[in-house]
């Protein structure tokens, strides 16, 4: 067992497991230090169960800092909370590679836990205490500046005050046409959505009141257990991590600070955009506690089935009909593309199913731009009534035809009479 030193009041110790539990065993009475062996054993579990910081931001331990935060940057961007609105999984893959960036990033941390691994930061020395996402954009926003994702967190009036939490997200969808997808268009969408009360202005305090600081924590909005060297922060029980408590609530809004309002909001619909994709409308979702900044709005686009064109990705394609004439002598067809008409050339001889692509008349990829193509897939189809000129027609061509036989037609005809031919030379008999 080694013993360390003393820093900021605590008592660093680096101990294995069997000398973890010896000394609660033992009473610790040599270290005046006492704790409870199921605290002991809880902290354990935990720090077995925890990934590898090199397995979280999937790096090696030799990577350099630009590479550890390259590497955190790229995990943490995939499983930003703005990108995976309501994915609980998402936002413990957030938090587990923020804790892991922070302490790679910090050279005391990273050499504590080369050599200690989890254990090592657990003598108040934790990995960041982030209780809550706001905590990782409050040290971490910065890296995420020029992303489109807001930066949420950050504390008003120094480090002791009242966190500014944001609004909740929604979510909505919006139903299109095939047509307004492949040119792009301005939609209107109607929601519920939570707004400041006008009665309190958001404060939740009856008017003429306003919040006091919570006499629990202070104002922290937080509080400390502490049982040997052993440090447990949590969410104030009494003012609910908010730091200040209502003694006179709001009546109308129960000392919320919200109420319900519908709004009417323009969606900007960008040309290519396919069924299932998300659009995203920063600073139109609920409203943040205590007039706090709003969440965003996610529209899920829904785009109607079209009765003639069947979309591929950024193509499309569509089945047009032609005679038997026309497919067999050739033709020029105009096709009623979704850009309006195009011309395309039929050649003599075309087979039933055989394809043509118009370059470029497809869908645009609205991220990049690229065009699609038109693909139309011939159909010949046959009559079913003919007039009389039409049957005679067809009759001398068929005519023609059996003149004119291909050797191997010819064969097979000639093996047929000959198999009615001794059917009746065999009667006969």
């Amino acid at each position: 067992m080694n013993q360390g030193h003393p820093s900021s009041g605590w008592l660093f110790l680096t101990l294995s497991i069997q000398d973890l539990l010896s000394l609660t065993k033992a009473g610790l009475a040599e270290n005046r230090l006492s704790f409870q062996p199921s605290l002991i054993r809880k902290y354990l579990e935990l720090m077995s169960t925890k990934r590898c910081f090199y397995e979280v931001l999937e790096i090696e331990k030799t990577s350099s800092g630009d590479e550890i935060k390259k590497a955190y940057r790229k995990i943490a961007l995939k499983f930003h909370p703005d990108r995976n609105p309501g994915d609980e999984e998402a936002t413990r893959r957030f938090k587990e590679a923020s804790e892991a960036f922070d302490v790679l990033s910090n050279p005391d941390k990273k050499a504590r836990y080369d050599r200690y691994g989890h254990a090592g930061l657990g003598a108040g020395a934790g990995p960041g205490g982030f209780n809550d996402v706001s905590d990782i954009f409050e040290a971490f926003g910065d890296l995420f500046e020029g992303f489109g994702f807001s930066s949420r967190g950050g504390r008003s009036g120094g480090s002791g005050g009242t966190r500014v939490r944001r609004g909740d997200h929604l979510q909505t969808s919006l139903t299109i046409e095939l047509i307004d997808a492949f040119r792009g268009t301005q939609q209107t969408i109607k929601i519920k959505r939570h707004a400041a009360c006008k009665t309190c202005n958001g404060s939740g305090a009856k008017p003429g009141t306003s919040p006091v600081t919570c006499d629990y924590c202070g104002g922290r909005g937080q509080v400390v257990q502490s049982q040997g060297f052993f440090r447990l922060q949590t969410v104030c029980p009494a003012c609910r991590g908010e730091g200040k408590v209502i003694r006179d609530r709001c009546q109308p809004c129960s000392g919320s600070g919200m109420e319900q309002e519908t709004v009417t909001l323009e969606v900007t619909v960008p040309a290519g955009i396919d069924n299932g994709m998300q659009l995203c409308l920063r600073g139109e979702g609920d409203i943040g506690p205590e007039n706090g900044p709003r969440g965003d709005l996610f529209v899920d686009i829904k785009v109607k089935p079209h009765n003639l064109f069947e979309r591929q990705g950024i193509h499309l394609q569509c089945t047009f009909p032609v005679t038997f004439t026309q497919a067999t002598l050739g033709t020029e067809i105009q096709i009623p593309a979704l850009g309006g008409n195009e011309t395309l050339k039929v050649p003599a001889g075309t087979q039933p199913g055989e394809v043509f692509r118009l370059k470029n008349k497809g869908m645009s990829d609205p991220r990049t731009g690229q065009l699609g193509d038109l693909h139309v897939v011939v159909q010949v189809e046959v009559p079913k009534k003919l007039d009389k000129e039409q049957e005679r027609l067809l009759r001398k061509l068929a005519e023609h035809e059996q003149a004119n036989v291909s050797p191997h037609r010819k064969s097979f005809l000639e093996k047929i009479a000959a198999a009615f031919n001794r059917d009746d030379t065999a009667e006969e008999s």
